[in-house]
């Protein structure tokens, strides 16, 4: 991809790193398993990716797909065609009329701590979750709900500060990745990525998010 994969930050504040995190509460946990679901779980995406060397944000729609294990695909139909898998430990990108380019995964922390979320997520593993993340839970499970993820790893943490997910009941509707770099990259996922603006805001996505109408 022409960006980093997966990535982001700012205008959602990211909590401070606890030196001891606290266990996942029990409101938590059993959130998480309830997100669970067999694989291959496929849902699309309108992403926006606001970087600071940018006037205006970045934006790609396509599926994210979760194919089982330590496997994920994230596919880009628009504004240009790309693939980009992670399994085995590598990331394979490709694009229309390009060579694949293949590179180990431990050189893309967003991307390890982009597998550890979804895949712990969709799989409804909250014990994977917690050994990678710090999870504070805010707002009502059974109703809209917002899970913050920390990285526990204080040298992933330099790079991907936080990741938000935003749901309703058993439904995820919102990812939002938050670099230290103070990059910012929002997904909107499953019904709600067809609300993706055309000229979007920080401000428009985290309404969106919050289940702001």
């Amino acid at each position: 991809m022409s960006t980093p994969l997966w990535s982001s930050t700012s205008a959602f504040e990211a909590p401070p790193v606890a030196s001891v995190p606290a266990p996942a509460s029990t409101s938590a946990q059993v959130l998480i398993a309830g997100l669970g679901q067999p694989a291959p779980a496929r849902t699309v995406f309108a992403e926006a990716r606001f970087m600071q060397v940018l006037d205006r944000p970045l934006v790609v729609s396509g599926e994210l797909a979760w194919l089982g294990g330590d496997r994920l695909q994230r596919r880009v139909d628009h504004p240009q065609q790309e693939t980009a898998t992670i399994a085995d430990g590598e990331v394979t990108q490709q694009r229309a009329g390009k060579s694949p380019r293949h590179f180990s995964l431990t050189r893309a922390p967003q991307l390890q701590v982009l597998l550890d979320s979804f895949v712990a997520l969709l799989s409804g593993d909250a014990g994977r979750l917690q050994q990678v993340f710090e999870i504070r839970l805010s707002g009502d499970p059974a109703g809209t709900w917002t899970l913050t993820l920390v990285p526990r790893d204080v040298k992933v943490v330099k790079t991907v500060a936080s990741i938000a997910i935003d749901g309703t009941g058993r439904q995820s509707r919102c990812m939002r990745m938050q670099e230290a770099d103070g990059d910012l990259a929002v997904d909107l996922l499953g019904p709600l990525a067809a609300k993706m603006p055309a000229q979007p805001t920080r401000e428009a996505l985290q309404a969106l998010c919050q289940g702001a109408h």
